[in-house]
């Protein structure tokens, strides 16, 4: 691991850039060769500038509902730039993307698009978290487990940020099987990976150190998920059921 911590901080933010980098350019990528419209024209763009402005504030908000207490030690710009959130992230982008729909009247689901470059993204910044070690936040508590990992301060703790690369790239294989079972229900594959890194997040967080302790000893991250898993989970099975169901014209009558 990384012991300076200018030096994590500045590895840890190439690939926190690289993966974000990564990840629009592997959606516009696919954007194009699926569809013969560019993604910066029309609806679609307005629906891409929604996605980029909410995440942006909500990976903020959500980060500072993780460490409540350092809000008052930063100043205005730490406030700005300080600190990321991959799940404020994806529910900032979810409604930053349905408010600009409505605003620029797109009706095309777009979040199938957004699953690879997501999970892409993902896997790639937790390579960053990882070597940045202590200086990130992101490691787990302490294990007797024969994986534990060093990360500077002599005692093994969880790897949660391999373990979370592990996930997403599992999650990513089983929605490609998945693909031929989702029948046309365009938006279902986005919803299966929102709820299922929002479940893994409310179990995986609980591994890791409790930066803030909010009611029933969850963490702000912890508190969101479940907030949100309690609204889109039952979104998600109710289309995952009706995936087999075909619109048939109805029959005349005679």
């Amino acid at each position: 691991m990384i012991a300076d911590p200018a030096t994590a901080h500045a590895l840890h933010a190439m690939f926190e850039a690289l993966a974000l980098f990564g990840g629009a350019r592997l959606y516009v990528h696919q954007s194009q060769r699926q569809s013969r419209h560019s993604v910066f024209q029309g609806g679609r763009f307005a629906v891409l500038c929604g996605c980029l402005l909410g995440a942006a504030i909500g990976n903020k908000v959500v980060f500072w509902l993780e460490m409540p207490q350092l809000f008052q030690q930063a100043d205005g710009w730490q406030r700005i730039f300080a600190g990321q959130s991959v799940v404020g992230g994806l529910l900032g982008g979810l409604i930053g993307t349905e408010i600009a729909k409505a605003l620029s009247g797109e009706t095309a689901s777009t979040g199938d698009g957004f699953v690879v470059p997501v999970l892409a993204g993902i896997a790639v910044g937790r390579v960053g978290c990882f070597l940045a070690g202590l200086h990130d936040g992101t490691f787990g508590r302490p294990t007797a487990l024969p994986w534990g990992i060093d990360f500077g301060d002599g005692i093994p703790r969880h790897p949660t940020q391999l373990y979370e690369i592990l996930f997403v790239v599992t999650l990513a294989g089983l929605l490609q099987q998945l693909s031929p079972r989702l029948g046309a229900q365009p938006g279902l594959r986005f919803k299966l990976m929102l709820s299922a890194y929002l479940l893994w997040r409310l179990l995986i967080d609980g591994l890791k150190p409790l930066p803030y302790a909010w009611p029933f000893g969850l963490s702000g991250i912890q508190w969101v998920c479940t907030l949100a898993l309690s609204i889109y989970l039952p979104l998600t099975i109710r289309q995952w059921r009706q995936r087999h169901v075909t619109q048939e014209p109805p029959l005349p009558v005679l």
